[in-house]
């Protein structure tokens, strides 16, 4: 006796399809957030560090991002610190231009560069950090930005013409480098955050104090306003 197959069989009018799968919509890429998330991953990453010590898988999971685009935006790990380091110098820069210290008179111009410098260091004491690793390279990578017009302060130039204001005034004196007073400016507001721990340790104090943090700002205005108004004997 021949057995009865007892499978069903569906018409094929009454097979149901099954739902097809929705394409996946494709992630849109945004380049320009990603090498900024890169570069902010990269610069903490080399402030923790330093050079040597950094490493391209440490930055690429800081910053969320594959490897292979680090690479492709960047190319390797020394045009990357490259790319940190102009990144870091032309914010600064940005900052000194947008002060138009022109518009004020001497004394003010002056005082309104040492409060920027200041609390640009405070606010981003990954910078000074940075330099740091930078000088350890012996400036290797400062060397090779093409342009140096990109990291050189236009505050030197300025400072130059609003002494000159100062001399015409009669309330500062003449012989002063705009260079070397520059220099004595972010001397003053750097080693202050800089060293702000190991400063807090020797003194027993919190430097980080807004109290002690605003009588320091106060303080190198007064040193500096004081040094130009000091007459030659």
């Amino acid at each position: 006796m021949e057995s009865k197959d007892r499978s069903t069989v569906v018409p094929p009018e009454r097979r149901r399809k099954a739902p097809a799968k929705a394409a996946a919509a494709p992630r849109p890429r945004d380049a320009e957030r990603t090498k900024a998330a890169i570069l902010k991953a990269a610069r903490d990453e080399f402030c923790t560090h330093g050079f040597n010590g950094a490493r391209v898988d440490a930055i690429a999971a800081r910053a969320k991002a594959n490897k292979r685009l680090l690479y492709h935006y960047f190319g390797n790990k020394e045009a990357l610190y490259s790319a940190v380091l102009l990144d870091a110098y032309q914010e600064i820069r940005r900052g000194e231009r947008e002060l138009k210290i022109s518009q004020y008179d001497p004394v003010e111009a002056v005082d309104r560069i040492i409060r920027f410098t200041f609390r640009h260091f405070l606010a981003n004491p990954w910078f000074p950090r940075l330099l740091s690793v930078e000088n350890l390279q012996d400036a290797k990578f400062a060397r090779r930005i093409e342009n140096l017009d990109d990291i050189r302060s236009p505050i030197v130039g300025e400072l130059k013409e609003i002494i000159a204001r100062g001399h015409a005034s009669g309330v500062f004196r003449t012989d002063v480098d705009s260079m070397q007073l520059y220099i004595s400016i972010v001397s003053l507001c750097y080693f202050y955050v800089s060293n702000m721990k190991t400063l807090s340790v020797v003194f027993g104090r919190d430097l980080g104090e807004f109290a002690l943090i605003q009588e320091r700002e106060a303080q190198a205005v007064q040193m500096v306003i004081d040094y130009l108004r000091t007459r030659r004997t």
